[in-house]
């Protein structure tokens, strides 16, 4: 916790020139109120970090090969609940462009301290702002498809399954593989209709249309014609399930 009780910020570094990370990274662990630092060299490395969704502010330089800080700007204002973006670089001349594109400060290297600090509080305010609403907007998923980075949104999402390191988010379109961990999505997605089915199975309450028992199993029938599946429902989440169905107006339609 922060001197304040407020949670510590989990703070992302997108930097080509790794000097730059360690130094940046350094002086955020010396900032109370600061907790996980995560560095990366590429921005899209950086969405595919973010598609965890456990980032508060993303620490960004502009001049980068491949995509830019300014495309990873644009690409973070996609989601419906951003992390803060902080532009850390050596050139002033992209001032304008930065702030059109609502970043929450922009700080010139060599960076001092001091001024590195005034941007954290900055980001505190904001980050304080989000969890204040408590909304669960719907949320844009960066996904990967061939090498090429998509997005995808959670309301699509019929059912997640565990595969490894990634999630499978199933859809009415395909699926597509989310650098993420069932738990993560699962402690995000609860209050926005999913129910965790099984230990590798996270489901859209709205997606399903029967709860089946029969001889103590239980399975759930999600999706309509082509894309209709039944899928196992543990033992351990029986209960949950169904009492999760029968308070959700959306469930079994």
């Amino acid at each position: 916790m922060a001197a304040d009780g407020a949670e510590r910020l989990r703070v992302l570094v997108v930097d080509d020139e790794q000097p730059a990370r360690e130094e940046l990274a350094f002086l955020l662990q010396r900032d109370d109120v600061v907790g996980d630092v995560v560095t990366v060299a590429r921005a899209d490395e950086a969405l595919r970090r973010l598609g965890a969704g456990d980032v508060d502010v993303v620490l960004s330089d502009i001049h980068m090969p491949g995509l830019d800080g300014i495309d990873l700007a644009r690409a973070v204002r996609r989601l419906p609940r951003p992390p803060a973006v902080v532009f850390v670089t050596a050139h002033d001349e992209h001032a304008v462009a930065a702030f059109d594109l609502e970043v929450v400060d922009y700080v010139l290297k060599p960076v001092r301290p001091a001024r590195l600090a005034a941007a954290l509080r900055r980001v505190t305010d904001k980050v304080a702002d989000r969890v204040a609403s408590t909304e669960p907007a719907d949320e844009t998923l960066p996904v990967e498809l061939g090498g090429v980075t998509r997005f995808v949104q959670r309301s699509s999402v019929l059912w997640a399954e565990a595969q490894g390191d990634y999630v499978r988010l199933h859809t009415a379109t395909g699926s597509h593989l989310l650098r993420s961990t069932l738990s993560q999505l699962d402690e995000r997605w609860s209050r926005a209709g999913f129910v965790r089915t099984h230990r590798s199975l996270l489901v859209a309450v709205g997606a399903v249309r029967e709860l089946r028992s029969e001889d103590g199993r239980h399975s759930l029938v999600v999706g309509d014609g082509a894309l209709r599946r039944e899928l196992p429902v543990a033992r351990r989440h029986a209960r949950e399930v169904r009492e999760r169905l029968e308070r959700d107006p959306d469930a079994v339609r």
